[in-house]
């Protein structure tokens, strides 16, 4: 039986090299680690888009998912998305 989480959250930024744009998951919304690494496969939905990806712990603990160029358009920092994260315990 796979478990769904549905959630807003505002787009943030790594400010390293790069500069990814990520979303913390809710802690109520956060499913088990299962892969090296603190990651958890998922497939993800961000505004209609949906992929298959992971989300992992970051070094503060919290959960965050990345979120590509590709699928955040021409959003940005602090802007909301809509977000799905299926898990159905696949590993990879």
């Amino acid at each position: 039986m796979a478990l769904v989480a549905t959630f807003e959250a505002p787009l943030w930024r790594y400010p390293g090299p790069g500069g990814w744009f990520f979303v913390t998951v809710p802690p109520d919304r956060v499913f088990p680690v299962v892969a090296p690494f603190g990651r958890t496969p998922v497939d993800a939905c961000v505004d209609g888009h949906t992929w298959r990806t992971s989300t992992w712990r970051d070094a503060t603990g919290q959960v965050v998912l990345a979120v590509p160029k590709k699928v955040r358009g021409q959003k940005d920092v602090g802007d909301a998305v809509a977000v799905t994260l299926t898990f159905d315990g696949r590993i990879g």
